[in-house]
């Protein structure tokens, strides 16, 4: 069996166990028994026993409970509210007005939770509400709030980031840091939505009590918890004063420590946290441990080496490469959630990358919008169920509503292949700084 049967036939039981039911993590273990069973002589107790283990004890991976333990907490405190008594004084002037809260309130609570799923939850429950009360279109509240939300993937820290680091042994905070301006500026893009549907649709919307500038400052007091947490869990990785799993451990504390002043954080609340990132880290840990597993099955069939040579064979330019590859994380966010998505094709995607000459940082980045894109495509976008359980609205409503969010995610990728030093700039600033 040549290479492209191999590929045809390992994708299909994929999707056949997919389709069943079967669990992500088990499908992946379950295609690599069958890909050692009858494409390889290897023992398969040894091989999977060994390479479980060690995936599952990989210290980098030690961030990722603490930063989804960050993120339940602040789910739990009183963070939301103050996001948006501290942000609308200061858009009531823009196109827009307080919808614009949704964008940077999700874009500010992304930096302090790693999870798409917590920003669009925590910041939903505050602005939805509020919004709705002030005449404000449930379309571009629901479709802002479900984009913008997937920005917890891209603004470190980020799960997502720290899955594909441990998969391709980048490090961490080069590509925490690399997500910052792509992140920024996809948020600016998404403004930019807001503002132009402002001044196109000039929406009937209240208008908000004028403020003078000392009661704007008083209000924005309130963001300042949300800044020293930033400032806390950023800076203590960039400046070197810690490593992505000892800021994790900071995150933690100073979200206890929030939650403590504003007496918010009860102790059925703080079981019920410590319960969701058990639940969330375990799912994820065993994605990784059974794609840690295929990848090791299908290195001893050469797959992912063979692959890459046919693909070179084809002569396709690096953005050729890349194009045909946006089209596969598009068509399997229709099927699978983010983080399957990239532990899935890593394996096989890695090895043509090198041979293209592409990045590995740049391409973290890269694919972290693919990813963005995945939250919002039907049928299975994970941020479209959260949102649905949120508003009562249709899938097809949420789908509709975010379609131009997924729009500005391919405008953003176009952009990061035309102009690449979005994401290496600071990067290389920080190595030079080092220097």
């Amino acid at each position: 069996m040549d290479f492209t049967e191999l590929a045809i036939a390992l994708l299909l039981i994929l999707f056949l166990l997919l389709g069943s039911g079967v669990w992500v993590a088990l499908s992946l273990v379950g295609v690599a028994i069958v890909c050692i069973t009858f494409f390889t002589g290897r023992p398969i107790g040894a091989s999977m026993y060994s390479t479980l283990w060690t995936s599952s004890t990989s210290w980098t991976l030690t961030a990722l409970p603490l930063f989804i333990w960050m993120g339940e907490i602040l789910y739990r405190t009183r963070l939301s509210e103050s996001l948006f008594r501290g942000l609308s004084p200061w858009l009531s002037w823009l196109p827009g007005r307080l919808m614009h809260t949704n964008v940077i309130g999700c874009t500010l609570f992304a930096a302090v939770s790693g999870s798409s799923a917590a920003t669009l939850t925590t910041v939903g429950k505050m602005s939805m509400p509020k919004l709705k009360k002030r005449g404000y279109s449930d379309f571009m509240s629901v479709g802002t709030l479900a984009g913008a939300s997937t920005l917890g993937l891209m603004i470190p820290p980020s799960l997502t980031m720290i899955v594909y680091g441990v998969i391709t042994n980048q490090s961490i905070p080069i590509l925490f840091i690399a997500g910052i301006l792509p992140g920024l500026i996809l948020a600016t893009l998404f403004m930019g939505y807001v503002v132009a549907w402002g001044i196109l649709k000039k929406p009937n919307i209240d208008q908000e009590p004028s403020m003078t500038m000392k009661q704007r400052l008083y209000e924005s007091r309130l963001l300042i918890p949300v800044a020293l947490l930033i400032i806390t869990v950023i800076g203590s990785m960039y400046s070197g004063l810690a490593t992505a799993t000892e800021a994790a451990a900071l995150g933690v504390v100073g979200a206890l420590s929030l939650a403590a002043i504003q007496r918010s954080l009860t102790f059925a609340s703080l079981v019920e946290s410590l319960i969701g990132a058990a639940k969330t880290s375990c799912m994820i840990a065993l994605i990784l441990a059974g794609a840690s597993f295929l990848t090791l099955a299908m290195g001893y069939t050469g797959l992912p080496r063979g692959l890459a040579e046919w693909v070179g064979t084809l002569d396709l330019t690096p953005f050729m490469l890349l194009m045909a590859l946006m089209v596969v994380y598009i068509v399997l966010g229709c099927f699978l959630d983010g983080i399957s998505a990239v532990v899935l094709t890593m394996a096989v995607v890695t090895p043509m990358l090198n041979e293209a000459g592409i990045d590995l940082i740049w391409f973290g980045i890269f694919v972290l919008v693919m990813v963005e894109m995945a939250q919002i495509t039907p049928p299975v976008g994970f941020n479209l169920f959260v949102m649905k359980g949120l508003t009562n609205h249709s899938l097809g409503f949420i789908a509709k509503a975010a379609a131009p969010m997924f729009l500005i995610m391919v405008f953003m990728a176009l952009l990061l292949i035309i102009f690449p030093e979005l994401v290496t700039f600071l990067p290389s600033y920080m190595n030079e700084a080092k220097m």
